[in-house]
């Protein structure tokens, strides 16, 4: 099937993003381990598998488009130093994901490509979890104190 050029564009902007995602998750998960943190390098590993199933989505809806996927390009990818730092780099990715995927929604609304618009709904989903996870995450820290709340982190 030949699809609307700037909504493969538009997917392939989104893979970008989400390969960036899968690094970035999978890197803080690793570090999290290193610390003794296992609570948080399972929630950081089973969001990175997620955003990598994304991709799987992204890459397969491209390739019924009849356009390339284009997996050499990477959104910026931002490593904490620590574990609130960590939680909120990936807090803002998920705010800008769920803008893009928002966007690419709407776009694909407008070519009127409703199979393709659905299966970002479907990720759409999965990023406002991801959001609510993250947000859960800064409150308890927040609310806990740092501390008390990485003792919580330990396996």
């Amino acid at each position: 099937m030949k699809g609307n050029q700037k909504l493969i564009e538009t997917l392939n902007a989104l893979l970008a993003d989400e390969l960036a995602a899968i690094n970035q998750y999978i890197v803080h998960a690793e570090m999290c381990e290193d610390w003794g943190y296992g609570k948080l390098h399972e929630g950081f590993e089973k969001r990175s598998i997620e955003e990598m199933k994304h991709a799987e989505k992204l890459i397969g809806r491209i390739l019924f488009l009849g356009g390339t996927p284009i997996v050499s390009d990477l959104s910026n990818i931002h490593i904490g130093k620590d574990v609130p730092t960590q939680v909120e780099y990936d807090r803002a990715a998920e705010e800008r994901a769920i803008k893009a995927y928002n966007d690419a929604i709407a776009l694909a609304g407008e070519v009127r490509d409703h199979a393709t618009r659905d299966i970002l709904i479907q990720i759409l989903n999965d990023e406002d979890r991801h959001m609510d996870e993250l947000e859960e995450l800064l409150d308890q820290i927040e609310q806990m104190t740092l501390p008390i709340f990485l003792t919580t982190q330990v396996d």
